[in-house]
Order: C-alpha cells, then sequence, then structure tokens
C-alpha cells in the first residue's frame, strides 16, 4: 500500500498497514487517538475503509474502529471531501422500483444487490445524492391527487398513469425519518456503508421553507409557521389551510402562486431556528452533506419581502448563517449545498454553503452563446470553486430533449471540466428523454441511446484523474483574425496538477470555428508539447513557444472539442 506525499504521518501506520492487508479476512480491528487532520486517517477514509469515530472531543480525537462500514446509527464516518467531487443523483423510489422489478423481489435500501452498488461506483462518483429518501406525506397525496394541473403533468410522463403511482412529492415532508417503504433508517444505515466500501459520500435532502400538514412541527409553537387569518382563507382558498383551528399560509416562492400541500415555516422565529438546528443535527448522523431546496428563500432580505409583517421582526442574524455554523461546529466536513437562483450565490457562499447552483451557467449553455458562457467564466476563482455545475437533474428537462446530441457533449464536457462540484442526474446517461414528476414511483420504459452512454463513461473516467479535483484551473485566451471571428465560439481552460496537465477546448457553437489559444504554460518555452485527445485518441506535436504565444492553433466543427493531455518534450 503507497502513502500519500506530505502530511503526518500516523503513529499507528505500520499497524494499520498490516489491517488493510488483512481486512478483508479478520473485519474490524480498533485502534486509538484518530486525528482528522491526520494525513493517513484521511487517505484511509478515501480509499473506501471506513474511519468511524464516537465522542470527538476538542483536539479531533476519538476511540476509532477502521474496517469496514458497517450500518450504524451510534457511530459517525470521518467524512473527507475531494474539493471538487462528482456527485450523482438518483431518485431513489423509482430506482428501487425498478430494481425490484428486475430481481422479481422487494429491493429497499437494505437489500440493493451488491452488483447494482458496484455498477454506480463503476463511473467513479465521489458521492450519491438519493433524492427523496424521507417520509412522504399521505395529506399530501390527497392534496395532489385532487389538483387538475398536478394529474396532467402525470399523465404528460405517464401515459398509464393510475392515482396509486403518486407516491407524494419528497419535498413535502412528513418527518426527516426514512420512509419505510424504502427500507426505513436501517436501509440507509446500509446503503452509506455499501457506497462508503466503494469510497462514495452520501448526499440527502433538506427542505427548509415549508413542512407537509402532517409534519410533526405542526404540534409545536405556532411561530414557527407564518399564519393568516380566516378572513384570508376565505380570499385566498388556495393560500391558506386551516388546521385544528389555526389558519397556516402555504409555502411559496414569491414568482409563484402558493404550493397547496404544504405549510410556511418562519425563517425569522428563533425557537424554529433552533428545531431545525437539531434536525439537520440527525440528519448528519445518517449522511455526508444535504441539498438545501430553494435555500434563497430563507435570506433575511427574501423572506421579508416575501412575508413583511407577517413574519414579525428581521433578525440581526441570517438563517443559514446560524444553521451552518451550528452544524459545521459538531460536523465539521459536512457538506452543505444551496439550490439557488436570482443571482443569490455569492451571498450564500459567504453565509457557509459549500457549493451553489450555478444556474445561470445552465441558462447560457443552453439558450446563449459561447462568448457569454467565457465572460461567466471569467468570474473570481473564489467564487466559483464553490458552484455545482450541471445540464440535468430532477428539476430541469432531460439534456436529451433539451440539447441536440452534440450541443449535449458540448455542454458535458463544458460543466465536467470547470471547477467545483459536478452533478450528472440518473438516467442522463443513458439519454432518457422524460422529465419524472418527483411524485411519480415509477416512470415509462425508455432504450438506452448505446453511444451516448459510452461517451458519458469515457468523459467520466477522463475527469477521474487527480488534475481536474485537485489541480490549479484558468481560463485561456483565445484570438482570432481581422477576417475571421469565428474564434469568438471557442472556449478554453486548462487544469495543471502535481505530474500532469490538461487543456479543453470547445466550440460551444452550431458552425466551425478556427482560434489560436494561449496556453499558460510557460515551462514549455524552448520545448516541445506531446498532445494527447483522452476522448478520440488523436494525438499531436507542438512549439511550446508557439503555444504559449501566439497560441495553439485549433479548429472544431460544429459543437466538437478537445480534452488534451499535454506532456513536455525537451528538444
Amino acid at each position: 500500500m503507497a502513502f500519500p506525499a506530505g502530511g503526518t504521518i500516523h503513529p499507528l501506520a505500520p499497524a494499520v498497514k498490516m489491517i488493510h492487508r488483512r481486512i478483508g479476512e479478520t473485519g474490524v480491528v480498533d485502534h486509538t487517538s484518530l486525528d482528522r487532520g491526520c494525513h493517513f486517517c484521511q487517505y484511509v477514509s478515501g480509499q473506501g475503509i471506513s474511519i468511524l469515530t464516537e465522542d470527538l472531543g476538542s483536539r479531533g480525537e476519538a476511540t476509532v474502529s477502521v474496517g469496514r462500514a458497517q450500518p450504524t446509527t451510534a457511530l459517525t464516518r470521518a467524512t473527507v471531501w475531494r474539493r471538487f467531487p462528482v456527485l450523482y443523483e438518483i431518485n431513489t423510489w423509482v430506482w428501487l422500483s425498478e430494481l425490484s422489478q428486475k430481481y422479481g423481489r422487494n429491493v429497499s435500501l437494505a437489500s440493493v444487490p451488491a452488483a447494482e452498488w458496484d455498477a454506480v461506483a463503476a463511473h467513479d462518483f465521489d458521492a450519491v445524492w438519493l433524492m427523496g429518501v424521507w417520509e412522504r406525506s399521505p395529506v399530501g397525496i390527497a392534496i395532489a391527487n385532487q389538483n387538475k394541473a398536478l394529474l396532467d403533468d402525470f399523465r404528460r410522463a405517464l401515459p398509464d398513469f393510475r392515482l396509486e403511482d403518486n407516491v407524494g412529492s419528497p419535498y413535502c415532508v412528513r418527518r426527516y425519518s426514512v420512509d419505510q417503504h424504502l427500507g426505513g433508517p436501517e436501509g440507509l444505515a446500509n446503503a452509506r456503508g455499501e457506497l462508503a466500501k466503494r469510497g462514495m459520500n452520501l448526499i440527502l435532502d433538506f427542505v427548509p421553507n415549508h413542512v407537509a400538514p402532517d409534519h410533526p412541527f405542526v404540534g409545536q409553537p405556532p411561530e414557527f409557521f407564518i399564519r393568516g387569518s380566516a378572513e384570508d382563507l376565505r380570499k385566498e382558498p388556495a393560500s391558506y389551510m386551516e388546521i385544528r383551528g389555526t389558519v397556516y399560509a402555504c409555502g411559496r416562492d414569491p414568482y409563484f402562486p402558493a404550493w397547496p400541500d404544504v405549510l410556511q415555516l418562519n425563517a425569522f422565529d428563533p425557537g424554529l431556528r433552533q428545531a431545525v438546528i437539531e434536525v439537520i443535527s440527525r440528519i448528519a448522523q445518517q449522511c455526508d452533506g444535504i441539498r438545501c431546496d430553494m435555500a434563497m428563500l430563507f435570506l433575511n432580505s427574501i423572506f421579508e419581502s416575501t412575508w413583511g409583517g407577517r413574519a414579525g421582526p428581521r433578525p440581526t442574524t441570517e438563517y443559514w448563517a446560524e444553521v451552518i455554523s451550528a452544524t459545521k461546529k459538531k460536523y465539521r466536513n459536512f457538506l452543505f449545498i444551496a439550490e439557488a437562483y436570482w443571482d443569490l450565490e455569492w451571498q450564500l457562499q459567504q453565509l457557509g454553503f459549500d457549493f451553489c447552483y450555478d444556474k445561470k451557467l445552465y441558462d447560457r449553455l443552453e439558450h446563449s452563446n459561447a462568448e457569454d458562457i467565457r465572460l461567466h467564466l471569467c468570474a473570481d476563482l473564489g467564487y466559483q470553486k464553490k458552484l455545482l455545475r450541471f445540464i440535468e437533474n430532477h428539476d430541469e428537462p432531460r439534456a436529451a430533449t433539451a440539447f441536440s446530441p452534440g450541443k449535449q457533449r458540448a455542454a458535458a464536457l463544458t460543466t465536467a471540466t470547470l471547477p467545483g462540484i459536478r452533478l450528472f442526474h440518473e438516467g442522463q446517461l443513458d439519454g432518457r428523454k422524460v422529465r419524472l414528476p418527483v411524485f411519480l414511483g415509477r416512470r415509462p420504459a425508455e432504450p438506452p441511446d448505446l453511444d451516448l452512454n459510452t461517451f458519458y463513461r469515457e468523459l467520466l473516467e477522463a475527469v477521474h484523474r487527480p488534475a481536474f479535483h485537485d489541480g490549479q484551473w484558468r481560463l485561456c485566451e483565445r484570438t482570432g483574425w481581422p477576417d475571421n471571428a469565428s474564434f469568438q465560439n471557442l472556449v478554453a481552460w486548462s487544469w495543471v496538477g502535481d505530474h500532469e496537465r490538461y487543456l479543453i477546448v470547445v466550440n460551444l457553437s452550431d458552425s466551425p470555428a478556427q482560434a489560436r489559444v494561449q496556453v499558460p504554460w510557460d515551462d514549455l518555452r524552448g520545448a516541445h508539447c506531446e498532445l494527447n485527445d483522452i476522448l478520440s485518441g488523436a494525438a499531436y506535436e507542438r512549439s511550446g513557444d508557439e503555444m504559449v504565444a501566439p497560441g495553439l492553433y485549433v479548429e472544431l466543427g460544429p459543437w466538437s472539442y478537445h480534452l488534451l493531455r499535454g506532456s513536455r518534450k525537451d528538444t
């Protein structure tokens, strides 16, 4: 077993080397004094060997067990993240339903066959987002089944829709306890252990803005919620709900009608904030991070403009600053991801979010031009490295319908090779085209696009290399000629790691393009550079002096690209 260079060598390194050699034969072996800052302990965790800790003190030390992860609720793993991870979203209910059909038996998170976890791990994901594991609301289901617009959407996606296919919205949470249909808490613990064995972390959902009408908070102090009056209910019956004599406002986004199946929580209430900290603390014992639904709605300024005086006095502190700081005191490496819009990503980052959705990049990839995308990538690197890049998730149309085949590949390569967290959605790799409403427990069968699957498999294998996760990223300048402005259709950037370097050039247009790309590898001066395209297999040799200035000549067809590995060759 090779140890990583640098850092602190664990005092028990020789013993743990022996543990690694015999771990498959003897199982768990105990040792003491886990230091979370220890380079060796982090490396062990990164190799899929679970480091389990309890009673972490102020120095981050504890009695530990090193071994393959076992399902447990009493202990918490020391989570290790790469700087720029790759995340895979799975619609948990649908995935398990299809596995049950495939194997001819009920499959829950407690009984997913090892081959299925292996198939997920084969794509080199750093983490899996099991979307929708929390208990669904029967009240929410009943409300949804009376909503004609929702029923029409269900039938659009699933022509043979039956009422029992509506298993409830995963964002109408009855309780933050794993739904028994999916395997309950024990099933989730097992799934987390299986992911850990394969070197993957686990992300779950958190919905700050609202809860189901039958959530336990409804029995708590009414100040947890935005409330209304009988007159509000009479005037806007779709925006308010009466429960046991109290009128509650339904959850809402200020730009759209209220969601009729959920109750609006009050971000300004100090009691709610403390209750949420306790809820997230329990969630943090079960996973390695959370994706926070519509996180910007709970910014003080947004909440005040949405609810005005109904919310009460505006607090001096931000909801997210309180919640995130309290959580990270106990779970230092617990990841917070914000679903965010309206150019509020930077503000959320300053409040403690590790990553925020980059919806603006998605919109520009879908609707705008290469120059707009390049300008977007000129933003400060400190901001960019905390963005989540995607071309598909459960809220957006399937990439196979939003983009033409060539454009999808160019857009996928772009998002997969930028700094930040890179999100892929189950079904995206196979070219699924039906965007499934999150309420549904099954989906229509669709034939896989084998060529597209091959592309994604090769892309994910390529970006698994260390430079794309721990290297230095730089946007490249490119120029053209007085009679040829097509260079504006090309966007280029580079990654440089300890022992490797890469150049990515993408034509984000439906026309041929030519450019000179200035490659920021000054050490190439006086040498030659061998360039190998990882995806196409093509090889080139170019003058290092020319690559630095005036720049590498690149010519690409519509939606074409290079992912080049560069190697210096002395002349």
